[in-house]
């Protein structure tokens, strides 16, 4: 073989590794959609993981009561997976009527309530506040969009996933 077939061979072998690199990359590459949210415990004030499908209240960390609630969890500053930078934005439950549409509608039992409806039944809360409120009034879109300020650096907090 001459040395201009060599280098044809080369090539072709590089671009054809190239190829499968970029194929492997691009089936093994996720979602980007986190399977894991935050939830806060109430009655222990702590936070932790759960699936993301789950619909609060969920059972919290201690015992069997429904007290875990899902925390919007926003990292001002820094790296988001340092847990010095994280604090909690607001907190999100679902009123009884909504749970139980969204689990009858996962069946196919019911059709899902409208979403116009679905945010009166999607009771909002600060951390440390006992007063719930829908997310569809005044207070509620107060609470889910107060956090969202730039910071003294200009930047926007994030929210971030476990």
């Amino acid at each position: 073989m001459n040395s201009a077939n060599t280098i044809k061979v080369i090539v072709v072998v590089l671009l054809f590794a190239g190829a499968g690199f970029g194929f492997y990359r691009f089936f093994n590459k996720k979602s980007g959609v986190a399977e894991e949210a935050y939830f806060y415990d109430l009655s222990e004030k702590k936070l932790f993981a759960a699936a993301r499908e789950s619909l609060p209240p969920i059972r919290g960390l201690n015992d069997a009561e429904e007290d875990a609630v899902r925390a919007v969890v926003i990292c001002a500053s820094g790296d988001p997976k340092n847990s010095a930078n994280r604090t909690i934005a607001y907190l999100e439950k679902y009123a009884p009527e909504l749970k139980q549409n969204i689990e009858e509608a996962r069946t196919g039992k019911s059709d899902a309530m409208p979403t116009k409806q679905r945010n009166g039944y999607r009771l909002v809360s600060r951390p440390g506040d006992d007063k719930w409120h829908p997310s569809n009034t005044p207070e509620g879109q107060k609470i889910m969009t107060s956090w969202h300020v730039a910071g003294t650096d200009g930047q926007y907090p994030t929210v971030c996933s476990p």
